[in-house]
């Protein structure tokens, strides 16, 4: 594919988001396509604490996480909020062909394990962030003491998305203008604020800086033949036979992914036996919607 050509939004852009002062952290990975890509994170807690990784999906970044961070920190616990490649203050690749699920999955193995050298994780997956961070569990399960899958799945094309999934890509695929705060709301149960959606569209400052979020709905594996139903079936095989804990904490107003649930708590090892919350009232981006209880979950779920 030859060389990546990578943007980088001005910190300027981040200035003022509410309730989001955490300093920007980066880390450089090598890139086997386009040289060297920075990948911004935010951390909260203390630096000994047992891990949590938070991953975000479409077209959000780790701003999504502001209403949860505290409260794991409270808990004891080191959160730590990543933006996916494309996303956040990680860089952007310029074009649409130069993403692929594989080489999301490669940037956070390389964020995760190669930069920090994370160990005795607890994963919280949420959209993307569960179709990414579930391919990492499988890949390398002695790194994880824990999974959290919200609102997510790990899609092999075997089953038919949803009619309200093909719209949403029509329509993300379509846009002259992609709306990143509107497109947002329209996962959200509760109002954002003008501010809040500012947020969401702060790392885009144009059309040219939106490759990632334009290419991420066409990435879901919707035939049994995609580039990534394989690797995903494989994936699933593994998940479903780790012991890791496995809790599935979904809201109760997901058409998108709501009929996961079950599948996951049927399906998983580790989700047997296990008592798995409905965040009530929440929509599909459940951190935005009723981001301090699903950290509830998690921080009572870590501490056990």
């Amino acid at each position: 594919m030859g060389d990546v050509r990578l943007l980088r939004t001005p910190d300027d852009r981040f200035t003022d988001l509410p309730d989001f002062s955490y300093d920007p952290r980066y880390v450089e990975l090598a890139d086997p396509h386009g040289g060297r890509i920075r990948v911004g994170y935010v951390e909260a807690g203390p630096a000994d604490g047992p891990v949590v990784l938070l991953l975000h999906g479409e077209p959000s970044w780790s701003f999504l996480y502001r209403k949860m961070l505290p409260v794991l920190a409270a808990a004891g616990l080191r959160a730590i909020a990543p933006d996916l490649v494309g996303f956040g203050r990680s860089d952007k690749p310029g074009t649409v062909a130069d993403h692929s699920y594989a080489r999301h999955v490669e940037w956070m193995r390389g964020f995760a394990f190669d930069a920090l050298d994370l160990r005795n994780v607890t994963l919280v997956g949420q959209d993307w962030g569960g179709l990414i961070g579930l391919r990492l569990v499988a890949a390398e399960p002695s790194r994880f003491s824990r999974v959290v899958a919200s609102n997510t799945g790990l899609p092999t094309g075997d089953v038919d998305m949803p009619a309200v999934w093909h719209s949403f890509r029509e329509a993300i695929q379509k846009a002259q203008v992609l709306d990143v705060g509107r497109s947002v709301q329209a996962g959200c149960r509760s109002a954002l604020t003008p501010e809040v959606r500012a947020a969401y569209d702060a790392p885009f400052p144009n059309e040219m800086y939106k490759a990632g979020p334009r290419a991420m709905p066409g990435l879901v594996p919707y035939r049994p033949d995609d580039p990534a139903s394989e690797a995903n079936r494989a994936a699933w095989q593994t998940l479903t036979e780790l012991e890791i804990p496995f809790l599935v904490a979904f809201s109760d107003g997901d058409p998108i992914t709501g009929g996961m649930a079950p599948v996951l708590q049927s399906s998983m090892k580790g989700a047997q036996g296990l008592e798995h919350p409905v965040i009530a009232g929440a929509g599909h981006f459940l951190q935005e919607d009723k981001g301090e209880e699903l950290a509830d979950h998690v921080a009572r779920f870590v501490r056990g």
